[in-house]
């Protein structure tokens, strides 16, 4: 195997394993995303759920409660804030891992860009080392022709 040929080989090697990477990047990205979006539905869903109780308990003032059911309701907000901070924390801990693995992946692709550009280089002066080859192929044929032509003309 030629010097050229093993480089090429090593080359393919390493872009294969640079999209191996990216791949697996673009996975755990993708892992990510969906975890980052269950988590701002379950904000959500407890934003909906604690506001349904606030008016349960307008409701339930307006209507008239005794202070036991007053203190429950407020104990039982007052868990919901927390879930919610809560909640809110955990979505901004998963924001901040999708935006790492969404720069993981940018760099995984970075490097498979640049193995692939190196190997269309590599193929560019391949083809172009092939052409001047067969240029001076042609013009060593053409001078041995004219030479024998020569050698051959009477004089």
């Amino acid at each position: 195997m030629s010097t050229s040929q093993a480089g090429t080989s090593q080359l393919e090697m390493l872009s294969s394993l640079a999209k191996d990477a990216r791949d697996q990047a673009g996975q755990l990205l993708a892992k990510e995303r969906q975890s980052e979006q269950q988590t701002q539905a379950q904000l959500q869903a407890l934003h909906r759920y604690r506001a349904e109780y606030s008016e349960r308990l307008q409701t339930a003032m307006r209507q008239g409660i005794d202070p036991a059911s007053m203190y429950n309701y407020q104990q039982f907000l007052a868990s919901l804030d927390a879930a919610l901070t809560r909640a809110q924390q955990a979505l901004a801990e998963q924001q901040n891992r999708v935006e790492k693995s969404q720069e993981q992946w940018r760099q995984e692709q970075r490097k498979l860009s640049s193995y692939d550009t190196l190997a269309s280089r590599r193929l560019l002066e391949a083809q172009r080392r092939s052409a001047r080859q067969e240029q001076k192929i042609n013009d060593d044929l053409v001078n041995s022709r004219m030479a024998r032509q020569q050698s051959e003309t009477p004089r």
